[in-house]
């Protein structure tokens, strides 16, 4: 692999990308999209995420220069900040683009995603409206999807709120492994006003919240076959492993791991359901 891709592989955040990506194309397999449309689904999120996450480590190439963060390609120059901003754009681009394929029902409800996500790397990371982005921009993500569809129809409220509530316990999850380094260059989202157990036990909150929305939602479609069963068990053992942490090792980076496993194991939930209607 060359050096650049090598830089870009790293610098887009590869594992909540590819999460990211996976549940969004469930999701269209949910609800019964044709295989052409989960494709540009897939192509369409992934561009988005590509974008937001090589505009974060473009636009906080100083500081993780500064604190010597070597797993940044961006901090050890592998790559420079203005080309990574510019790959960003270009990735943002596409995914406009392509989300305009979907339909234009569908193409706003991708912006609230892609504009949350760059809002909050602009600088709302650094205010109490953090949170906010998180959860505005998985919001949406349910609605990407079904407003795509044939009618195009907004999603489920308890979708659309799960997804928020999941957007709300990833951005603690994210931010409580870093809370000295931030607190010292003056953030102030809501999980640096809070202790790291508090914010952690926070985020227990909303994750067990939002997957029992994603059971709910499966169970009001019909009776819950094995697909449904099992992604609901898996998604109740990753709130009692969240526990576990809190009371272990607060500041683990396995709580952000865990909430991703629970935003997939929801989307196996429903993948046996077959909705984010109801």
């Amino acid at each position: 692999m060359r050096p650049t891709a090598r830089a870009l592989l790293t610098a887009c955040h590869p594992g909540p990308t590819a999460v990211v990506t996976v549940v969004s194309t469930g999701l269209a397999f949910s609800v019964g999209l044709p295989l052409s449309t989960i494709l540009l689904v897939a192509a369409t999120i992934l561009a988005n995420q590509l974008s937001i996450g090589w505009s974060n480590d473009a636009i906080d190439a100083a500081r993780d220069r500064e604190v010597g963060r070597l797993d940044k390609p961006v901090a050890r120059d592998a790559i420079s900040a203005r080309a990574l901003l510019a790959w960003a754009i270009s990735a943002g681009v596409v995914a406009v683009g392509l989300s305009l394929l979907l339909g234009p029902a569908a193409a706003v409800a991708h912006t609230l995603l892609l504009g949350a996500g760059w809002t909050y790397n602009l600088g709302l990371k650094r205010t109490v409206a953090a949170t906010a982005c998180y959860a505005i921009g998985f919001g949406a993500l349910p609605s990407v999807v079904t407003l795509a569809s044939e009618p195009p129809a907004v999603a489920a409220p308890w979708a659309t709120t799960a997804g928020a509530l999941l957007g709300v316990a990833a951005h603690f999850a994210n931010v409580t492994p870093d809370l000295d380094d931030d607190r010292r260059h003056r953030m102030r989202a809501i999980p640096h006003l809070l202790a790291p157990r508090a914010s952690i036990a926070l985020a227990i909150m909303v994750l067990a919240i939002a997957s029992a929305l994603g059971v709910y939602g499966a169970a009001a479609a019909g009776p819950i076959g094995l697909i449904s069963a099992i992604g609901a068990g898996v998604a109740m053992a990753c709130v009692v492993a969240a526990g576990i942490l809190l009371v272990r090792a607060p500041q683990s980076r396995w709580l952000f791991r865990i909430v991703m496993l629970s935003a997939v194991s929801a989307v196996v939930t429903l993948v046996g359901a077959g909705t984010l209607s109801g």
